[in-house]
């Protein structure tokens, strides 16, 4: 790799921008490409699937050189709203399922808690902690308070941001009522939409740590199986 593509990719990693470096291999050549971005629809779209399935592949295509894809994604990161029970469960699974995880909450007592130690807290109010925390197309955020008051920011922000992943704990009865107030507060349906809420998919999950499954295995299955 040469200096400035060096330079590019480093550039790319700072700002958490998803890239694909692109290898010619015949000549060497390297280009770097982001979503959106290559030489032919086909192009684009190996670079669309490199980065979805966060994977080096070798494309071969008759009568042109091979070309080699490999992705630079930023870090996974997982943003849970509300320092409650599920929090804990779901904090530890996303750890070691290799997310980054933070978790806000502005009630103090409740990230105090030794329940949290190895992972990152944030105890301002969700809509200015998640505004600093840069929502990018590798976050998912979820929040589980329960309470308007916390969630609602969280989710407002979460909405105008690229996040792959939004869910709120809540019946469909909260979610009715979350929806009329975030479609009330100026965001489409189509917006709105985003919210998985119920979040976590239909296993029949009861305990806090049945729950953290659902929801881990619901972020996993739209960053993994939707995306792609």
């Amino acid at each position: 790799m040469n200096e400035v593509t060096l330079t590019q990719l480093l550039q790319h990693l700072d700002a958490k921008r998803p890239v694909v470096l692109v290898t010619n291999l015949d000549t060497n050549e390297q280009r770097l490409l982001g979503r959106g971005e290559g030489a032919s629809d086909a192009e684009q779209e190996q670079v669309l699937l490199a980065l979805s399935e966060d994977r080096c592949a070798v494309v071969e295509e008759p009568g042109a050189s091979p070309l080699f894809f490999q992705p630079f994604n930023p870090p996974l990161r997982l943003v849970i709203v509300g320092a409650v029970h599920i929090a804990q469960a779901l904090s530890t699974m996303a750890t070691v399922a290799g997310y980054e995880v933070t978790v806000v909450d502005p009630r103090q007592a409740f990230t105090e808690s030794e329940r949290f130690s190895g992972v990152s807290t944030d105890t301002r109010w969700p809509d200015e902690a998640l505004a600093d925390l840069g929502l990018d197309s590798r976050v998912a955020v979820v929040t589980l308070t329960h309470d308007p008051k916390l969630d609602d920011p969280a989710l407002e922000v979460a909405l105008r941001s690229d996040a792959f992943f939004i869910g709120s704990l809540g019946s469909r009865k909260t979610h009715a009522a979350r929806t009329h107030r975030l479609t009330k507060a100026g965001f489409t349906e189509a917006e709105v939409s985003r919210i998985r809420g119920p979040v976590g998919l239909a296993i029949g999950s009861r305990t806090p740590e049945e729950i953290a499954v659902s929801i881990l295995a619901q972020i996993v299955e739209t960053l993994r199986v939707a995306s792609g």
